[in-house]
């Protein structure tokens, strides 16, 4: 895909569309993103077909039917994409189900802009899966866009793209080069954040995240993820929770659960972090310092929730490199569900290694 980094991109939309060959675009968001969508429709002039400002969380399958009935309507042969993972994630379903190409405008970290995977909730189940088509045709980084994303947006969000990286290093693909990208993309993060918070108009910090995005994205889309993306997945698709705050949250208990296993990724994490202590502590101490929900109760998990997804999750595992049993899980989810600090010696779940323990994956 093309790529284009630079404060002040996203007046070349047009020039896109016009390198790809596209005649009119729907611009899709969230409600709130609105007015981004409004200026991208300026700059696009005759080429902007109108505007779907209907995305939600997680892509319920009927709002990705209301987004394509609207492209009919309007005669849109594409898609510009501005916002977050819930836009885009709408972007790559019409992709998928109906063959309209995109062009993504990112103004989070969620990094969906950079993989070929895809995800619909169903009846309240999120399906996940890969799929080139998916994959937007131009990618605009523009960070001037996003220095008006709330301190606790920013931040949940950067964390979100952090559990990417996290889960590349451990993955059963994993690669050097994908590993350099991954702990690159962490230091970039985690180096960003805490100045994000305190002035979220500071153009280098902004740039530095979306540069940390980019990495994490590819990371994402390069590799197989494990328990902590079929974790949030169960809990986002049928709870209905906040995907980059409810990532943000597990992320430190889920590596908890597999660091002490992953000897390699757990030192390219202390390095990233600039650490000696344990990633998934160093992490959890990080994520107090920031303006995001800390546990899942804040989110509005309560313990009748935890039978069924720990049911989910061992019914269906992704790869990961530890067996994912029912008492790890819910150890794993009491600390999360209570903001708890992460055993630094891992859980208590301590399970051998099987070679057989990879299952299915996204």
């Amino acid at each position: 895909m093309q790529v284009t980094f630079e404060v002040g991109a996203v007046v070349g939309v047009g020039d896109e569309l016009d390198r790809l060959g596209l005649r009119r675009a729907l611009v899709l968001c969230t409600p709130e993103q609105r007015p981004l969508a409004e200026l991208v429709v300026d700059h696009l002039g005759d080429r902007g077909a109108g505007i779907f400002d209907q995305a939600r969380m997680h892509v319920p399958v009927e709002t990705a039917d209301q987004a394509r009935d609207r492209a009919r309507e309007l005669g849109a042969d594409s898609c510009v994409v501005i916002g977050g993972g819930s836009s885009i994630g709408l972007g790559k379903a019409i992709a998928l189900e109906h063959g309209l190409p995109i062009i993504a405008v990112p103004t989070t970290y969620a990094g969906s802009e950079m993989t070929p995977i895809w995800g619909l909730t169903r009846d309240g189940r999120k399906q996940t899966g890969r799929d080139p088509v998916v994959l937007p045709q131009t990618v605009i980084y523009d960070p001037a866009l996003t220095t008006t994303l709330p301190a606790e947006i920013s931040a949940a969000s950067g964390l979100n793209a952090v559990a990417h990286a996290v889960e590349a290093l451990y993955a059963p693909d994993a690669s050097p080069i994908v590993s350099l990208m991954a702990e690159e993309g962490v230091r970039a993060f985690t180096a960003a954040l805490p100045t994000i918070v305190e002035d979220g108009t500071d153009l280098d910090a902004r740039a530095q995240a979306l540069y940390g995005a980019w990495l994490c994205g590819s990371c994402l889309g390069a590799t197989t993820m494990s328990l902590h993306h079929k974790l949030c997945h169960v809990l986002g698709g049928s709870l209905d929770l906040p995907h980059a705050q409810t990532h943000a949250v597990v992320l430190p208990y889920v590596l908890a659960y597999n660091e002490s296993h992953v000897p390699h990724a757990r030192a390219a994490l202390q390095r990233a972090l600039g650490t000696e202590q344990d990633p998934s502590v160093a992490l959890w101490d990080l994520a107090q310092q920031l303006k995001i929900p800390h546990s899942l109760r804040e989110l509005g998990v309560d313990e009748s929730h935890l039978p069924a997804i720990v049911d989910e999750v061992v019914s269906r595992p992704y790869s990961n490199p530890v067996p994912v049993t029912a008492d790890g899980l819910r150890h794993l989810l009491d600390g999360a569900l209570n903001g708890h600090r992460p055993t630094a010696q891992g859980q208590a779940h301590r399970v051998p290694i099987r070679p057989d323990a990879t299952k299915e994956s996204p």
